[in-house]
């Protein structure tokens, strides 16, 4: 594997942890602020699965990490790019909607190589 190719799994490895972490964060903060236990749950449950994606990323398991951390990107993707279309609300919305793109974008270079 080229050095390329593997600063292109650290690259995706440390992003889906990251994007794991804001996603729950922002679960949360909609349940503080609007007392929606949808975007609790759904926050936490979407970043649980980015963060079991990172770690089958870097424990060799990658093309499954890989697969599963682009299904959870695009249904993201799929929910909030429709929303902030709708509403150009960045937050939630567009700050979601870019990282979701994001996360499918670097998800499907990294199974390219």
């Amino acid at each position: 594997m080229s050095a390329f190719a593997m600063s292109i799994f650290v690259a995706v490895w440390l992003y889906l942890y990251v994007f794991g972490a804001l996603t729950i964060a922002g679960g949360v903060v909609g349940f503080v602020r609007a007392k929606s236990r949808a975007s609790l749950i759904a926050g936490t449950v979407a970043g649980a699965l980015l963060f079991v994606s990172a770690y089958l990323v870097g424990k060799g398991a990658a093309r499954d990490g890989l697969f599963l951390g682009l299904a959870i990107s695009a249904s993201l993707s799929a929910r909030f790019v429709g929303a902030f279309v709708r509403s150009r609300k960045v937050m939630p919305a567009g700050v979601m909607s870019l990282l979701s793109i994001t996360g499918c974008v670097l998800t499907v270079l990294a199974l390219t190589r």
